[in-house]
């Protein structure tokens, strides 16, 4: 573990390789597993915010569940999004050719509203635990995601590398500097 501030960071963030490879997956993050995306209680107010604005942008399944369950419900021991009949998150949408994609994302590329999406699905495939001193960040693997391993052994692209956006959205610049003083140290190692 490497430590920084009131972080602890697994050393997988730094040694294993990731690349989302949505052409092979399809999104398959927005679709498997047997919970919605954890949501933060901030961001369970901003969804329902932003809710009216980005409505359209969802299926009518996808509205459906929102309308019965609520922008987010409580999972076990923290709030989640809602999932369509216990299959894809709720602010699924689809491609024509079947990828999985964020409804929440598609309005915010469009300039619809000015968030992206829950930090845990921005994060994907770090997840963070909390405890009263400090958080652990760790890097989480699922068989779904083999695809983003093997494309990010391919282009040698680290973990914390690929997540820097949203590293820098959760915990800023100055973060993610020492996240890259870290990974040259432990080059040299």
């Amino acid at each position: 573990m490497i430590e920084i501030g009131n972080k602890l960071l697994s050393t997988e963030l730094f040694k294993k390789e990731f690349v989302c490879n949505l052409s092979a997956c399809k999104g398959a993050c927005c679709v498997e597993g047997n919970a919605g995306a954890p949501v933060e209680p901030e961001e369970a107010v901003l969804l329902e915010e932003i809710y009216p604005k980005i409505r359209e942008y969802l299926t009518e399944e996808g509205r459906q569940s929102i309308e019965n369950q609520g922008t987010s419900i409580a999972g076990i021991g923290e709030l989640e999004t809602p999932l369509n009949d216990g299959k894809e998150c709720a602010y699924t949408v689809f491609d024509a050719d079947g990828t999985a994609k964020c409804g929440i994302e598609q309005a915010y590329n469009d300039g619809v509203v000015d968030w992206k999406k829950p930090m845990s699905c921005h994060l994907y495939p770090i997840r963070i635990a909390r405890y009263p001193d400090f958080e652990a960040l760790n890097y989480d693997r699922w068989s779904i995601c083999s695809a983003a391993c093997t494309l990010g052994e391919e282009l040698k692209v680290p973990v914390y590398q690929f997540l820097k956006e949203p590293l820098i959205r959760k915990y800023g610049q100055a973060f993610y500097d020492e996240l890259e003083e870290v990974a040259a140290h432990l080059a040299k190692a």
